[in-house]
């Protein structure tokens, strides 16, 4: 049996440049990874066959989840056949931008490719990785931070300016991705791509100056309930405070644990339909 733990990310920077002929769009995206995480057990099982349970969110068929289609990828690259049962123990919510069925992913390939003895070798983890997600090559690197382009999948990978204390707020309401790279149709590039010299990735107030999200202008009007989220993380001194991925959740970033704690507090008392996690960033 194995157990492993599957960490949420943040964007601190999140610039749309262009779409391609495909269909896909280009990015500019700071990645952080946090302490909010999901869980997976992974066991053999005497008969063969691969079967995934969900504890803590309805997220439709397992067929579809991205951890069987990341044990599917790896069972078949490594030409072996399944017999194992995956637990899969949500906390991190879905729909949030904040990347949980990618670290799933990453995840229950890094634990098969241990569990296996490394059959498959890094290269090769990745290029499943890739082919899964844009976002799942950053939860392989293990890594704090990330610099990434593309489709986030050529990186800069960074130790990151050390841990902070974080508020994640979850709001009753979603946009799909989908959704929101429709809504913003043609209005890509407003922020533009920025120069950022690598050792800016180890310095918060480096960090600070290149912090956006472009999702903003389009998720914000459609969940209103994000604005007033927003001015209470930085009344409290939220350093950034802003959307993640294309959301729907937002965050802020403290630099005192007892600010980041009064902040939390003060939103689960204000809403309680609002989902509020009190974690680390950068860690």
């Amino acid at each position: 049996m194995m157990r492993v733990t599957a960490q949420a990310k943040i964007n601190l920077r999140l610039v749309v440049l262009a779409q391609e002929t495909s269909g896909f769009h280009q990015i500019e995206t700071i990645y952080c990874r946090v302490g909010l995480a999901d869980e997976l057990v992974i066991e053999q099982t005497t008969g063969p066959g691969l079967e995934l349970t969900v504890h803590g969110a309805d997220l439709g068929p397992t067929e579809n989840n991205l951890v069987m289609r990341a044990a599917r990828a790896w069972f078949e690259a490594a030409d072996i056949e399944p017999s194992h049962a995956i637990a899969l123990h949500k906390r991190i919510p879905a729909g949030a931008g904040l990347g949980g069925g990618s670290s799933d992913a990453a995840a229950t390939l890094r634990a098969l490719e241990e569990m296996h003895d490394h059959r498959l070798g890094g290269a090769r983890l990745l290029e499943i990785a890739a082919s899964l997600g844009s976002d799942v090559p950053f939860f392989m690197a293990d890594v704090p931070l990330a610099l990434a382009w593309g489709r986030g999948e050529r990186m800069l990978t960074h130790e990151g300016p050390g841990p902070a204390p974080a508020v994640i707020v979850m709001p009753p309401a979603s946009v799909s991705t989908a959704q929101a790279y429709a809504s913003l149709g043609g209005r890509v590039g407003v922020a533009g791509p920025a120069i950022i010299d690598a050792a800016s990735l180890g310095s918060w107030d480096a960090l600070d100056d290149v912090a956006c999200n472009d999702f903003e202008r389009v998720v914000l009007p459609e969940i209103p309930a994000l604005t007033p989220v927003l001015a209470l993380l930085r009344s409290h001194g939220a350093r950034i405070a802003q959307l993640t991925g294309s959301g729907s959740a937002v965050f802020g970033i403290f630099d005192l644990p007892d600010a980041a704690e009064a902040a939390a507090q003060e939103l689960r008392a204000a809403q309680a339909d609002l989902q509020v996690f009190r974690t680390h960033a950068a860690v």
